[in-house]
C-alpha cells in the first residue's frame, strides 16, 4: 500500500513540475532554466515546511509523510530531499559531513551526467567518440 501512496503522490508532483516548467517557458523563455530553479527552491521550501510540521506536530500517519514528502515532492523535485539531508547533517552538528555530502553530490552528479551524455553519444555514433 505504501508504494501506491508514493506512486500517486509522485504523479501529482511530476505533473506539477511539468506545469511550472511550461509556465516558466511561456513567461520568461527557455534561455535560462528558470522553471527548474523555481521548482528546486519551491520544493525545498515545501520540504522544510512539511519536515518541520512532522517534526513538531508529528501526530499524522506515516502514510501522509510518504504521500507528501516522498511522493509529491519526490515527483516535483529530488533536490528538496537532498537539501533536507544536508540540512539535517548540519543541524546535528556534522558540518564536515554536510559539506562532504553537498560537494560530493554536486561533483559526482555533474560527472555522472557528463559520463552518461558521453556514453550515449558514443553508443549512438557507433562507438566513435
Amino acid at each position: 500500500m505504501n508504494y501506491l501512496i508514493v506512486f500517486l503522490g509522485a504523479g501529482i508532483g511530476g505533473a506539477g513540475r511539468h506545469g511550472v516548467n511550461a509556465l516558466a517557458a511561456r513567461l520568461v523563455g527557455t534561455a535560462f532554466p528558470a522553471g527548474t530553479l523555481v521548482i528546486n527552491v519551491l520544493g525545498c521550501l515545501l520540504m522544510g515546511l512539511i519536515a518541520g510540521f512532522f517534526a513538531f506536530r508529528g501526530h499524522l500517519p506515516q502514510e501522509a509523510r510518504l504521500f507528501l514528502a516522498t511522493g509529491v515532492l519526490g515527483g516535483f523535485t529530488t533536490f528538496s530531499a537532498f537539501s533536507l539531508d544536508a540540512a539535517l547533517l548540519w543541524e546535528r552538528g556534522e558540518a564536515g559531513l554536510a559539506a562532504l555530502y553537498v560537494g560530493a553530490s554536486v561533483i559526482l552528479s555533474l560527472a555522472a551526467v557528463a559520463a552518461g551524455l558521453a556514453l550515449m553519444r558514443a553508443m549512438l555514433a557507433g562507438g566513435a567518440a
